[in-house]
C-alpha cells in the first residue's frame, strides 16, 4: 500500500504502525510517531492500522551536547 511518510510516497506492506517500524528498522526507544495529524502513544502502536494513503511523520530523537 502506499503511505505518505515524512512527505514521502512509500510502498509498504505493513498492517499496523508497530510493523512499519520494524520493516523500517527504526529504533523504537527515541521514536514518536504522528499518524494523520494524531501523535500514536507507542503502546498503540500494535493495534492502529495503516489503511491506503494514510499520512505520518516519523521524528527521532537524538540527543548530544
Amino acid at each position: 500500500m502506499q503511505l505518505r511518510i515524512n512527505g514521502e510516497v512509500e510502498t509498504s506492506n505493513a498492517v499496523t504502525i508497530v510493523e512499519l517500524v520494524k520493516e523500517l528498522r527504526l529504533d523504537f526507544n527515541s521514536l514518536v510517531i504522528e499518524h494523520n495529524d494524531q501523535i500514536i502513544r507507542q503502546e498503540q502502536w500494535a493495534v492502529t492500522t495503516l489503511r491506503e494513503g494514510d499520512g505520518l511523520e516519523l521524528l527521532n530523537f537524538v540527543g548530544g551536547g
